[in-house]
């Protein structure tokens, strides 16, 4: 009896493709990327105080060679502190953690209670002030209202090192720190003394315009600034923002979450119209279930971000999209603060080896 041949499986069948088919199966197929139209702020990225605060370690560095020791952050930027760190700078919570009274200590760019530098004095420390003169300008604003008799109202976020540093300034109760319009409203102001208003460098201006006029309202005799206290900045910043916000399906703002500037440059972004804006640090934090099917981006970056970092950012949308990149500019910036004292001199040829 002879044997059927087994039935053929779907397996053993190969397909005979035409040859133009075949032809092309010899190249990778090409995968076209969808556009996408960033909108990159200007001006976004480094102010001057930021600029002087980092330059002064790195001057420290240079003259002195490591260790250079400071106290907090220098700013508020988890990859410039790593940066620094590399380079010999050693960052302390407190100057008990200073080991070495004759090394460098460096003050952030955020300002400090007077009390801070008194103890560096009484231990004969070689300390160097790196505040943003603009927070030193606030600084002097609230001794000149206290000399003068009036209480003052400091606008700004507990626990933010520069609302610290300016409370600092003056003997405790002399200041009232005011966070929100509840604030105002329950506010018990001291009778019979006169009032002043002093605000945090780094505020949202739409916010702090609305609790200053609350404060008016209800006390119309409050003395103001001679000049606004919210840094010029944080102004720009926060007006290109409102700019392109409205023209873009998401916005990113480069920068760390313990940035106050670059927190309300993402609250901006959100109520001018964006409809989704986010705090993102390094490429690693984009959420592309959020960033991948977008059309067009803003970009900025707050105030302690180095523009390396936006270019990454930049870079991590141009792996997945065909980028246009326009800027838009709101402002030009030129201004420029010089080093403190003593560290405007010449590195040793030695220094920092």
């Amino acid at each position: 009896m002879t044997a059927r041949p087994a039935p053929l499986r779907f397996l053993d069948i190969a397909p005979i493709a035409p040859k133009e088919d075949a032809d092309r199966l010899e190249f990778p197929l090409r995968v076209t990327k969808p556009p996408l139209d960033i909108l990159l702020c200007a001006p976004r990225g480094f102010c001057a105080g930021v600029v002087r605060a980092i330059d002064a370690v790195e001057k420290a560095l240079a003259l002195h060679g490591a260790p250079v020791y400071v106290r907090h952050e220098i700013v508020h930027n988890k990859y410039v502190v790593e940066s620094l760190k590399r380079k010999g700078a050693v960052f302390v919570a407190e100057l008990d953690e200073v080991p070495d009274e004759t090394r460098p200590v460096i003050f952030s760019a955020h300002g400090v209670a007077k009390a801070v530098p008194a103890a560096a004095k009484a231990r004969n420390l070689f300390a160097i002030d790196a505040t943003c003169p603009l927070v030193t300008k606030v600084h002097r604003e609230a001794e000149v209202h206290h000399k003068r008799g009036r209480h003052i109202l400091l606008v700004g976020h507990a626990g933010h090192p520069e609302v610290i540093g300016t409370m600092g300034q003056l003997p405790e109760g002399a200041i009232t720190l005011i966070e929100t319009l509840e604030d105002v409203a329950t506010l018990q102001a001291p009778e019979g003394q006169p009032l002043a208003y002093v605000t945090q460098t780094t505020l949202s201006v739409d916010d702090t315009r609305g609790i200053v006029e609350a404060l008016q309202a209800r006390f119309p005799e409050l003395i103001a600034p001679h000049k606004e206290d919210i840094c010029y900045a944080t102004t720009n910043r926060q007006e290109a923002v409102k700019r392109v916000a409205p023209q873009v399906d998401g916005l990113i703002v480069v920068g760390s979450p313990n940035s106050s500037n670059s927190q309300r440059l993402r609250e901006v972004a959100e109520r001018a119209g964006c409809p989704v804006a986010r705090l993102v640090l390094r490429t690693d934090e984009i959420d592309w279930s959020v960033f991948g099917q977008i059309r067009s981006l803003g970009i900025t970056a707050g105030a302690s971000a180095p523009e390396v970092l936006v270019e990454e950012i930049i870079d991590a949308f141009a792996a997945r999209y065909e980028v246009r990149v326009e800027t838009v500019s709101t402002a030009d910036e030129n201004v420029f603060f010089p080093l403190p004292r003593e560290l405007r001199g010449e590195a040793t040829p030695d220094a920092a080896e």
